[in-house]
């Protein structure tokens, strides 16, 4: 289970590093900005997938004790 919130983390950090990178090139290249966007709604959209999945694992396991 350690391994789903570290994940989750990484997601995080990822999104963080898309947006820092997409204020930084907004104003020189757009194109490229945008890449970066979408690999933050993505790392973002990935990070809940894994938050919602773990949480049922969690759930599911607690359930079964």
């Amino acid at each position: 289970m350690k391994s789903y919130k570290i994940s989750e983390i990484l997601y995080y950090v990822i999104a963080l590093i898309s947006v820092y990178k997409l204020l930084e090139l907004w104003a020189v290249d757009q194109k490229r900005a945008l890449y970066f966007l979408g690999f933050a709604i993505l790392s973002i959209f990935m990070a809940l997938f894994r938050r919602h999945y773990r949480r049922k694992f969690n759930r599911r396991d607690n359930s079964s004790q």
